[in-house]
């Protein structure tokens, strides 16, 4: 089931996201709970959860057209989670009236293979040395 998250919900985001090992953002002083709020207050946070609780999440920023978030679970990996939270992501933006939608992660990562499978096109180095991509909406 795909639904939107609720503050309640922040504690299990941030204990996914951290979880990811190929993250930047682990350290959960660098995206901390009051981030998340002011986040949910902007746009919403999708949630994917069966039976064994909160599997991933995503989530679009409307203000600038990007990807803010998009975690699984490592123990929910393959199974299409991020595919299905990517979908919904995605149209916010376009519901928001982004025409092409933008993101960037680590190099060679997990991340970085996702999105090129998905049909991003890398459009070169971040100043912070991250690979950006974008796609069409």
């Amino acid at each position: 089931m795909i639904r939107t998250a609720t503050n309640a919900d922040i504690p299990e985001l941030m204990r996914i996201r951290a979880a990811v090992q190929e993250n930047r953002l682990r350290d959960p002083s660098r995206v901390p709970a009051s981030a998340y709020q002011a986040f949910l207050a902007v746009s919403p946070i999708w949630l994917f959860e069966d039976e064994g609780g909160i599997r991933g999440f995503a989530a679009a920023d409307p203000r600038d057209g990007s990807i803010w978030a998009l975690f699984t679970d490592p123990a929910a990996e393959g199974r299409g989670v991020g595919k299905a939270l990517l979908s919904y992501a995605l149209n916010d933006l376009k519901q928001a009236g982004w025409e092409q939608a933008h993101l960037s992660t680590d190099c060679g990562t997990r991340a970085d293979r996702f999105y090129r499978a998905q049909g991003w096109a890398p459009t070169g180095l971040t100043e912070g040395g991250e690979q950006g991509f974008v796609r069409a909406l």
